[in-house]
């Protein structure tokens, strides 16, 4: 008896864990299966790889085609804000026909002012049988400013044109439009800002014809020194009464020529003017991705805008060409590369805004509609998607809760398909495998995102890496004249890459199906987009729109489409209607970098830095392909092979990078229909250095002659040898402040003799009662002055006359100040207060301080000379100087 029940016990044990292991195979396999069920086996076939290539170009070429349409300025037959372009169109020939209209100049100061007087003089005739009238004042007005800590702008007398529309019953707030027409030197300035000019005339004389009264009133601002580092913008907003009255403004100017106009800034805050353009606009142009560039300072410019903004503390709406940067600021710049089109719509879109903005409620008080930032963007220039931040913040969140469940319930095992394949589970085994197949996916979606941005970085390194071998064979810039070299190049490195690690990727997990790395690399794309939608949100900025874009379609495509995927797996239908779901983000995602490469090529090739743009070129094509490239993954995983799209791409790298180091691509071009002029600073200057007691200590003249982009004289040597390296040096503080550059060449050449010389004096020299030294000067010159003060060792500034506050403290003890100033100024006079160093600091040879002034001659006579006509003669077609003649003396006191 006691045998038969060990042996029954023995028995059930061996059953018992025979049953185990039967019940773990068994759960092993439901597990396999159930992660099989989750995971769609390998199919037999993929995409083939030429229909791969070939739907995605078509992709691509239609979006790109849709751009480049949407950004021609397209008008409707007829207008519908009576605005007359072809009027318009006079005024710009007439004032471009003036001539480069520097400030202080007579063809400023006198001749477009004129000009100017006349034509409104016509439309306040006009008014007197209307409902409104015409105030028109000429202000001449002198102050100083601080553009920062260390650098003044001063001017005395410039101009200003104020005209004052209002209904004959008056008036209490107005609307300000503001345009400037002054040029830089030696460029006519049709779009900067001749053609804004003209615009604004044009609505005000179609608002004088209203039949029926304005609500509120406008102020037309023609400023003649906007140029000048925004002068009489300034001088109107702090010192015309009529500014008192001015509750919101619109600013036109031009980052280059003709195109569309763009509103790139608004605000601060008052979400109402974006509402009212969203309204009244006729051709909307638009983008807070804009505003927040520009903002952040990378684009190296600023308007009237900051300067109402700053000083008037009003909002406002700024608006700018930006089509062909190239020529900007230059000789290029005439009225036949302005389209009429440009100026109907131009003039359309604010005869329209300000109509709306005048018999609007918001005007009246604008203050009490300031409350917080609005998002804003177009969508093709068809419509203007309009949204306050604030709501777009919690629009952001939510897209990124849903991608976040999206995602969590990839993770998880749903219960349904437990009790299918693992019926006879209970539920500690049920939650480890669940927490097994969630760990196992995080584990892969942590893998593959680490690869991706792998990638990006290796991607990054080599297109870095290709930029070097361009600057170092001498070839920089070459893409200037020709932008789709630059794709080509860099480009085909950046796709190739991207290509190349993926298919290794592919290749080294065999184990899992094409279809399920598809899917794999589609959510990293969506996390890590995600993560970017996350972070701007947090920073506040508006331009977080464009990746709450590319996570919403993208991830509602995917759930669309994801019953036909299960079923059918990648067919050329499911690539079909996958690409359509991604078109409205990939298309404003190219409409962007396109405006990014319209703005910033030109800026490219007129920046001196000692950095080569090749450098910064690369990295914008590489963060473009990056974009792009981010939902294209995707075919990578699901095609065959990609064997003859790497073959091609190596092709197209090898053959651009041989054409580039041959020098086939010349930076530079004269043709006429498409100029993509070398910009230089070339002045014929007299240099003299004055001792600490007054006497001339030495003297030299010569071509003072300043590059603007990185080339330097790479390209003008061979035509002109004398200007090479050998004569590199420091000449950037006797320039205005039309910019300065770091790279300069000194030629010596005769020295000149202005018929009105520059008067410097020290009028007084005098201890106060702090123990400071207190200096007193009088200057008389020309129309333009710059003036650097280098305090000594151990000298410190404690007050000046040039702005209210003290000036703030410099390590370097380097001090700018720039001064113009228009017909019949008076002298200028200034003061310094120093406090003397210590006397174991002091140095009785070197004095407390260095002044030296360097007087510009701009325009008349003495801005010519015959060796300098005689030199510029001999630079090739390809080049625009800026040219003009210069003195300048140091002092030591």
């Amino acid at each position: 008896m006691q045998i038969r029940e060990r042996d029954s016990t023995g028995r059930r044990n061996r059953d018992q864990q025979n049953q185990q292991q039967w019940d773990s195979r068994d759960e092993e396999a439901a597990l396999n299966m159930l992660w099989s069920r989750k995971r769609k086996p390998e199919m037999r076939t993929g995409l083939v790889e030429s229909s791969v290539v070939i739907l995605l170009l078509g992709f691509v070429c239609l979006l790109w085609t849709l751009v480049l349409i949407s950004v021609q300025p397209l008008i409707s037959s007829s207008s519908p804000g009576h605005f007359n372009a072809l009027r318009a169109r006079k005024h710009l020939e007439q004032i471009t026909s003036i001539g480069p209209r520097t400030v202080g100049s007579t063809e400023n100061e006198i001749t477009t002012v004129n000009y100017l007087l006349d034509q409104i003089e016509q439309i306040q005739s006009e008014s007197k049988t209307g409902p409104h009238f015409i105030t028109v004042d000429i202000q001449r007005p002198t102050g100083c400013f601080r553009i920062d800590s260390f650098n003044i702008s001063c001017y005395d007398r410039i101009t200003n044109i104020a005209v004052k529309l209002q209904p004959k019953t008056g008036a209490q707030h107005f609307m300000l439009a503001n345009c400037h027409f002054d040029s830089v030197p030696n460029s006519p300035g049709a779009s900067d800002d001749a053609v804004s000019c003209s615009v604004m005339l044009e609505v005000l004389h179609s608002l004088v014809n209203l039949s029926m009264p304005l609500k509120h009133g406008v102020i037309f601002l023609f400023n003649g020194a906007e140029e000048t580092k925004l002068q009489a913008s300034h001088g109107f907003i702090t010192q015309h009464p009529w500014a008192q009255q001015v509750r919101a403004f619109v600013n036109l100017e031009a980052a280059g020529v003709g195109g569309k106009e763009l509103v790139f800034q608004t605000g601060p805050e008052n979400p109402w003017l974006v509402q009212a353009y969203a309204r009244a606009a006729i051709y909307p142009f638009a983008s807070v991705v804009g505003q927040e560039i520009f903002q952040s300072r990378l684009i190296p410019s600023d308007t009237d805008f900051r300067i109402f903004r700053d000083f008037g503390n009003i909002p406002g709406i700024d608006l700018a060409f930006i089509e062909n940067g190239f020529i900007y600021h230059t000789k290029y710049d005439t009225p036949e590369r302005i389209h009429t089109k440009s100026i109907q719509r131009t003039g359309d879109n604010i005869l329209s805004l300000l109509k709306h903005l005048v018999m609007s409620e918001e005007l009246a008080d604008s203050s009490k509609y300031r409350s917080g930032n609005m998002v804003f963007f177009d969508m093709l220039g068809v419509m203007l998607v309009v949204y306050p931040a604030h709501v777009g913040t919690i629009i952001n969140y939510l897209v990124a809760i849903a991608t976040m469940i999206y995602l969590g319930t990839k993770c998880m095992l749903t219960r349904r398909v437990d009790q299918i394949f693992l019926p006879s589970c209970d539920m500690s085994v049920l939650t480890r495998n669940m927490l097994c197949a969630a760990g196992r996916y995080i584990c892969e979606l942590v893998c593959a995102t680490f690869m991706l941005i792998l990638s990006w970085i290796f991607t990054l390194l080599a297109v870095m890496f290709v930029a070097l071998l361009v600057k170092l064979t001498g070839h920089s810039m070459f893409w200037y004249s020709h932008f789709y070299t630059a794709i080509s190049l860099y480009g085909s490195v950046a796709v190739g890459i991207i290509v190349l690690i993926h298919t290794l990727a592919k290749t080294r997990c065999r184990s899992t199906g094409r279809m399920d790395l598809a899917e794999l690399f589609f959510d990293v794309n969506l996390l890590l987009w995600c993560c970017v939608l996350l972070f701007l949100t947090s920073r506040g900025w508006c331009s977080a729109y464009v990746p709450m874009m590319m996570v919403v379609f993208p991830l509602i495509t995917k759930l669309l489409l994801s019953k036909h995927f299960r079923a059918r797996g990648a067919t050329l239908l499911y690539s079909v209607l996958y690409l359509m779901g991604l078109a409205v983000p990939y298309i404003h995602i190219m409409f962007l970098i396109r405006v990014i490469f319209e703005v910033f090529t030109p800026i490219l090739g007129r920046n001196s830095s000692e950095t080569s743009p090749d450098f910064t070129m690369a990295l914008l094509v590489t963060m473009a392909t990056i974009i792009l490239s981010s939902y294209f993954i995707h075919f990578i995983y699901l095609s065959r092979s990609t064997k003859w799209t790497l073959a091609v791409l190596g092709s197209v790298f090898t053959l651009m990078l041989v054409l580039v180091c041959c020098g086939l691509f010349f930076p530079y071009s004269a043709d006429p229909s498409s100029p993509r002029p070398k910009r230089l600073f070339v002045q014929h200057i007299t240099r003299r250095f004055h001792s600490l007691n007054g006497s001339l200590q030495s003297s030299d003249s010569g071509f003072c002659i300043n590059s603007q982009d990185y080339t330097g004289m790479q390209h003008i040597t061979p035509h002109i040898p004398q200007i090479n390296d050998n004569i590199c040096t420091r000449c950037q503080d006797q320039l205005p402040y039309y910019g300065f550059t770091s790279k300069s060449w000194y030629l010596p050449a005769p020295e000149v003799s202005p018929k009105a010389p520059l008067e410097f004096q020290l009028l007084s020299r005098q201890e106060t009662e702090r123990g400071t030294i207190k200096m007193t000067f009088e200057v008389k010159g020309p129309s333009h002055m710059s003036l650097f003060l280098h305090l000594h060792t151990g000298a410190s500034l404690s007050g000046w006359s040039f702005s209210g506050r003290t000036p703030g403290s410099n390590l370097s003890g380097m001090y700018f100040i720039f001064y113009t100033h228009g017909l019949d100024a008076a002298a200028w006079n200034f003061w310094f207060e120093i406090q003397p160093p210590k006397s174991s600091d002091a140095s009785p040879d070197e004095g407390l301080i260095s002044l030296a002034i360097s007087a510009h001659y701009i325009s008349g006579s003495d801005g010519r000379s015959e060796q300098l006509e005689s030199l510029l003669k001999r630079f090739p077609t390809w080049v625009f100087p800026a040219s003009w003649i210069s003195t300048y003396h140091m002092y030591r006191y």
